[in-house]
């Protein structure tokens, strides 16, 4: 079964649409590592940010670079 949407797009949208979700998942797990690997005030706070990137997919990450700098240890 294909997609209509998908059928329909001329050759440079599925270019820049994959271009933009292959960056976009860079970007997630760049932020999925960035919280593994830190030390946080709150050792709570280090598993609410991996359930945040891993059950909002869309927003999370965004989040996480707004929000998350500010939880970190320095």
């Amino acid at each position: 079964m294909t997609l209509l949407f998908i059928q329909n797009m001329g050759g440079a949208s599925i270019i820049l649409f994959m271009l933009i979700s292959i960056a976009y998942f860079i970007l997630w797990v760049y932020c999925l590592i960035d919280v593994i690997r830190s030390n946080f005030k709150d050792q709570n706070m280090k598993l609410i940010w991996i359930v945040v990137l891993l059950f909002a997919h869309v927003i999370g990450p965004i989040a996480y670079l707004i929000m998350g700098q500010g939880t970190k240890t320095s």
